[in-house]
């Protein structure tokens, strides 16, 4: 197999997983604007941060995990790889029955945390009550999503999401529509729509036992010293948005108004799609070159990284116009066309869309930092573009600009990390031609006789 066609063997699953969790939240807020109304979906976005925290969870551990597994995969290495899988499954699933317990008995905190209103806090206690009782199942499946790639079947992955976006649209339409049972019926699709592809991956690690398989393992809990700073990264990246969320509803709240919330829960799903589509190809390339920078080919990595940057500008440009062009499509499958919010909604959607042109470089080069084990750059585009840069341009553009500058805030947050993005490629490269040179300058020493 060539290398571009073993680059889409594992990329177009990525993307196309991650497409179907990003439709998770959007087609409740859909069922639920359509069958609810505008209040319910207000509450539908103010618990996505929560969402977005349960995911940072499984995606902490699961793209650390993959990395080291798929090096020791490279080296040749099965058991140390097996051993790795069982043990962060077991470690997947403590923490977050743990996280669970903790939101299930503070709910109303967490519920006034997360920015509910009167008017809407008891949907919001609803939505993320649900979601918390189902929270293992999110982690679990996202998990074992992730190191069925690294099993070398990145199709299942497929499989397994397609499975848990059909059981969410047909649940969402029986619970919403016709029984009526508002956002706890949309939360409670979404958990167990989850539940349907955890079952997917369970029966196909049950039943394809090579190379990783379920067992027994003996604790290395060392190995999370490396696993947590690979994974931390992307972790930042979903914890980014769900943090972008909260402090976007805030701050449109204080300057805008309440009921901009809808335009920004359009946005946010837009938005969600777009980086998840991004998260998708550094996910793809990341079990690749994890895997030849264990074999010692780091150029064929390099090629990886190339192929990831190519298909992440092509869906940036794709993005960018879509939402300029149909913003008022978008926006209509959320709002009616004489809705008073539904003119500033679109405005809304492409003046944020011009962020979509650089958000993919500097997602994809950090995720090529994390299979490369190179954690510190990772994290600092990761840390820069998903909390202190945006945070950032938010608080200063929403002050100098208004809402113009709210939805702006976004592009020059990537801007700005571009630069930084940038920075850290060169000096990478530059690195690894000086450890060539010195390669080629060493002489190679005879064998002893």
């Amino acid at each position: 197999m060539n290398l571009v066609s073993k680059f889409f063997k594992f990329t177009i699953p990525s993307i196309v997983s991650m497409w179907i969790f990003s439709l998770y939240s959007m087609v409740d807020g859909i069922f639920v604007s359509w069958g609810v109304g505008e209040h319910a979906l207000t509450a539908v976005n103010l618990s996505l941060p929560f969402v977005s925290l349960i995911f940072t969870l499984g995606i902490l551990l699961a793209t650390g995990t993959s990395t080291i597994l798929s090096i020791a995969l490279g080296q040749g290495d099965v058991e140390k790889a097996r051993n790795y899988f069982n043990q962060n499954l077991f470690v997947v699933i403590v923490t977050t029955v743990i996280l669970s317990v903790i939101v299930l008995l503070n709910l109303d905190w967490v519920a006034h945390f997360l920015g509910s209103a009167p008017e809407n806090h008891h949907l919001v206690k609803e939505y993320v009550g649900v979601i918390a009782a189902f929270s293992v199942f999110f982690t679990v499946s996202y998990n074992l999503e992730v190191q069925v790639k690294a099993d070398g079947a990145p199709h299942v992955s497929i499989i397994g999401v397609t499975s848990c976006g059909l059981m969410n649209v047909l649940l969402d339409y029986i619970f919403v529509m016709h029984f009526h049972w508002g956002v706890w019926g949309a939360a409670l699709a979404t958990g167990l729509s989850q539940a349907t592809s955890t079952l997917v991956f369970v029966v196909y690690f049950l039943t394809h036992r090579y190379p990783l398989r379920f067992g027994r393992f003996k604790p290395d809990f060392g190995a999370y010293r490396r696993i947590i700073p690979l994974g931390t990264a992307d972790g930042l990246s979903e914890l980014s948005n769900g943090f972008v969320m909260f402090l976007f509803n805030h701050i449109i709240q204080r300057v805008i108004g309440l009921d901009a919330l809808v335009s920004y829960t359009i946005i946010g799903y837009v938005n969600t799609l777009v980086i998840n589509c991004m998260i998708g190809i550094a996910h793809g390339i990341q079990p690749l070159s994890s895997f030849h920078l264990g074999a010692g080919e780091r150029h064929m990595c390099h090629k990886f990284l190339a192929f990831g940057v190519r298909t992440a500008a092509v869906f940036a440009v794709i993005f960018f116009a879509g939402c300029q062009l149909l913003a008022a499509p978008i926006v209509g499958m959320f709002l009616e066309h004489d809705s008073a919010l539904f003119a500033s909604s679109v405005s809304a959607l492409r003046l944020y869309s011009f962020a979509f042109l650089l958000v993919g470089f500097n997602v994809v080069v950090s995720g090529f930092f994390t299979a490369m084990e190179h954690p510190f750059p990772s994290l600092t585009i990761s840390f820069g573009r998903g909390l202190v840069l945006i945070a950032g341009c938010l608080l200063v553009l929403s002050s100098l600009f208004g809402a113009t500058g709210i939805w702006l805030s976004p592009l020059a947050s990537e801007a700005i990390c571009l630069v930084s993005t940038l920075f850290f490629l060169v000096r990478y490269f530059r690195r690894v031609r000086q450890e060539d040179v010195v390669k080629e300058q060493t002489p190679e020493t005879e064998p002893l006789a």
